[in-house]
């Protein structure tokens, strides 16, 4: 009996400790083996609509404010056109991140706390772009709160811009489980609505931070170690504007020896802004 409880003890403290370990790396949600539609399930429907039933109507105008709570997305294709639309009909960030609240077309928000907006100066004159909010950040509501955004506010004081005075946003505003990078599929469904925030917020200088926001922004196909530190034109609007990728601070917090290399780029973008 002795033998069996000890053996027992054993069993629990093993899968205590290897829970702990996943919530540490940010497992935190648990996949079954059937696959579940969540946006059907909370609205009580069959998971079979009928053949041909279209879940929108994609040439229908869609308003500024106007609700989507109630839309389903079949296609991821359909879920982008559905994005541009709304971000299209987006008069002001209010606007915007309304929409964006209603927009269901994203499976990432299904599995996060909130939405992820952007925080900063809506006059900035530089806005910064990450890829995806991380635990901190989609608990709190607010982009860049975690380690990698200490590090990003560090960074900003070493070139004199207090946080206050940038804009701060991501491609995608769900969290990824796990804090997983985002999928192609899931920057191009949000890469609308950055659009529209940015140039919503219209700056003078736009800073990829990282190879995703990079990428997905600036159209390009090669790695981060390529782009950073060169300038490149981004359309904003009826206006082009200069664009900087850079590593992401949370990739610097596990390669520190890239640091001096961000160092460079940050000291070409204050050269650059203080020139605006």
């Amino acid at each position: 009996m002795t033998e069996t409880m000890t053996g027992a003890t054993e069993q629990f403290d093993l899968l205590e400790e290897t829970l702990r370990w996943y919530a540490e790396a940010g497992v935190d949600i648990a996949v079954d083996e059937t696959p579940h539609n969540r946006f059907i399930e909370q609205r009580g429907e069959t998971a079979n609509p009928k053949p041909g039933m279209s879940t929108f109507a994609l040439n229908q105008p869609v308003m500024a404010g106007s609700s989507v709570k109630e839309s389903l997305v079949k296609a991821p294709s359909d879920a982008a056109i559905l994005a541009e639309q709304l971000a299209g009909a987006a008069k002001t960030l209010e606007d915007l991140q309304n929409a964006m609240k209603d927009f269901n077309g994203c499976a990432l928000k299904a599995t996060a706390t909130q939405m992820v907006f952007g925080d900063g100066s809506k006059n900035a004159k530089i806005m910064f772009v990450g890829e995806g909010p991380g635990r901190e950040e989609d608990n709190q509501g607010l982009p860049f709160v975690g380690p990698a955004g200490q590090l990003l506010n560090k960074m900003l004081k070493s070139i004199h811009l207090p946080r206050a005075d940038v804009y701060i946003a991501n491609v995608v505003p769900w969290r990824p489980p796990g804090n997983r990078t985002p999928t192609t599929q899931e920057l191009a469904i949000c890469k609308p609505f950055i659009k529209r925030q940015i140039e919503l917020i219209d700056p003078d200088i736009l800073v990829c931070l990282g190879g995703p926001a990079s990428q997905t922004l600036l159209e390009q196909k090669q790695g981060i170690v390529s782009l950073r530190g060169k300038w490149h034109d981004y359309s904003c609007g009826e206006r082009v504007i200069t664009a900087m990728p850079t590593f992401h601070p949370a990739y610097l917090l596990r390669q520190p020896l890239q640091k001096r290399l961000s160092w460079k780029d940050f000291q070409a973008i204050e050269s650059v802004f203080r020139k605006s």
